[in-house]
C-alpha cells in the first residue's frame, strides 16, 4: 500500500492514523489535507477531517534534511507546532513544500510575515550548507505563504493593467527572491508588459513596464 485516505475527528489525528497504517514517519510521506472537517454545534452538522497520506519510496536528501532541520528548529523554539511535507516537489518551485501547523503557529508568522520570512531563509540556508548545494524549499505556516502568493499574483495583474493603460512603468516595493519570482511568473505570458528586477540585496524590486 502506497497511498491511503483517512478520516478522523481532527487533521492531526487523521495524519497520525495514516502514518501508522503505512508504517512511515513524517519525513517519508507526502500529506494532502482534503478536508479539515467541521466541529458543528453540539455534534450536529459536524464533519470529520480527511487527509491523503502517500508513502515516499525513496525520500530525497533535500526532503530528509529539510525535515530534520525544521524539526530541530521547532524543538529549540519550544513551540507547539508540527511540520508535514505537503509536496515532494512543486513544479514552479523546483523543490519540496513543508507546512507548519499548531497552536503556536501565529508566533512563526509574525508581523506581516516577517518571522516566517526569517524562518524560510534560515531553513534554506542550513539545508544548503548541509548538502553543499543551493536548494529550493518552501516553508509555509497555516497556509500564510500560499495566501500571500495568491495576493501577489492578483496585485501583479492589477499593476500590469495600469501599466498597459498608462504606458508608464511601475516599480513595486522591495521583495524577497521567492516573492519576486511569483510576480515574474504571474506576468510571464502577458501580451503587453514585461518585468525585470532592479537594485541589490534586500532592496531588489520588480519593475513592470511595457514590452
Amino acid at each position: 500500500m502506497r497511498e491511503i485516505v483517512i478520516t478522523a475527528k481532527t487533521v492531526e489525528e487523521a495524519i497520525e492514523l495514516g502514518l501508522r497504517e503505512l508504517d512511515v514517519d513524517r519525513a517519508e510521506a507526502e500529506i494532502d489535507v482534503i478536508s479539515r472537517g467541521k466541529a458543528g454545534i453540539l455534534g450536529i452538522g459536524s464533519e470529520p477531517a480527511r487527509v491523503r497520506v502517500t508513502r515516499i519510496d525513496t525520500p530525497s536528501d533535500v526532503v530528509k534534511t529539510t525535515s530534520e532541520v525544521i524539526d530541530k528548529i521547532i524543538s529549540l523554539l519550544g513551540v507547539d507546532v508540527v511540520s508535514t511535507l505537503t509536496q515532494v516537489e512543486r513544479e514552479d518551485l523546483g523543490g519540496p513544500v513543508f507546512e507548519i501547523e499548531g497552536d503556536d503557529a501565529g508566533l512563526l508568522i509574525g508581523r506581516r510575515g516577517d518571522t516566517l520570512k526569517a524562518l524560510q531563509f534560515l531553513v534554506k540556508y542550513l539545508v544548503s550548507q548541509k548538502l553543499d548545494a543551493n536548494v529550493n524549499i518552501l516553508v509555509d505556516v497555516e497556509g500564510y505563504q500560499d495566501r500571500r502568493y495568491q495576493s501577489l499574483m492578483s496585485m501583479a495583474r492589477r499593476v500590469a493593467q495600469r501599466v498597459a493603460d498608462s504606458g508608464r512603468p511601475i516599480t513595486l516595493e522591495p521583495m524577497p527572491p521567492n516573492e519576486r519570482r511569483i510576480v515574474h511568473m504571474a506576468l510571464a505570458d502577458h501580451h503587453r508588459v514585461t518585468t525585470e528586477s532592479t537594485g541589490s540585496g534586500s532592496s531588489r524590486q520588480v519593475v513592470v513596464q511595457l514590452k
